[in-house]
């Protein structure tokens, strides 16, 4: 059922954006005459590998720096670039993924090999379903690039206050995902976050409760207050390096 609502939403959507899709194309190509799009390679369901497509923001070649974390500030990002990722029209094109059924319309946000490899026993969770354009977590961290801003080590920052809570986010989808009613909620709010983020939050802050999620997480997806450092689900310790994870 879930599949059948990804491949019909999915179709639909790619042919009513297409004017979206084609204007976003040609402005971005237009900046440098280089392709518009940003082939990034990712883990998919299972551990499989896949080709995620983006609209570039980057200037090119900003994945050869080493670097996945990418603040606000990054001086990688071009300026349409900016634009675009405020209104996450850089993901547009993945709905081309999800008709491929490499992706989902709603699942957790698909993450890069490196980072996948550290994944402690219960993030692998994760990866047992197919990865998504939004989720819970990429909701409430929607403005993951203003958190890292600043920090001289976004990965390690990244690692340790939004991955956790990310994770635990992820985790709680996976729990009830094939709820199409749930994945509807989850679209309509990811509209909702554009326009009006703290009632998005608010509604969002009750459906984990109502999903499971303890009073800890809820009030994290409030995002009302400070993100503490934490592990990662299953670890036993605040990650102090961005290549290993203690467990």
């Amino acid at each position: 059922m879930k599949r059948a609502f990804d491949l019909v939403a999915s179709g639909t959507g790619l042919i009513l954006l297409s004017p979206l899709l084609l204007i976003l194309a040609l402005l971005i190509w237009l900046q440098d005459y280089k392709s518009p799009f940003y082939i990034a390679a990712r883990t998919g369901r299972g551990e499989r590998p896949y080709d995620m497509i983006k609209f570039r923001s980057m200037v090119v070649r900003a994945d050869k720096t080493g670097v996945d974390s990418t603040a606000a500030n990054d001086p990688r990002i071009t300026g349409l670039g900016r634009f675009i990722r405020r209104f996450k029209f850089d993901e547009l094109p993945q709905l081309w993924n999800v008709f491929k059924g490499e992706m989902s319309l709603v699942g957790p946000r698909p993450n890069v090999k490196r980072e996948t490899d550290i994944y402690t026993q219960d993030e692998k969770r994760l990866l047992s379903v197919r990865p998504g354009i939004t989720d819970i977590a990429s909701i409430v961290f929607s403005d993951e690039g203003d958190i890292l801003a600043g920090s001289a080590d976004p990965d390690l920052r990244y690692n340790q206050v939004i991955r956790p809570w990310k994770s635990q986010l992820g985790l709680i989808y996976v729990d009830h995902a094939g709820s199409i009613v749930l994945d509807v909620q989850l679209i309509w709010l990811t509209i909702v976050n554009a326009f009006d983020r703290p009632r998005a939050l608010s509604i969002l802050s009750d459906k984990v409760r109502s999903l499971g999620g303890d009073s800890q997480l809820a009030e994290v997806t409030l995002r009302r207050n400070q993100l503490a450092a934490a592990p990662p689900p299953g670890a036993r310790e605040v990650v102090r390096s961005r290549s290993t994870v203690p467990i």
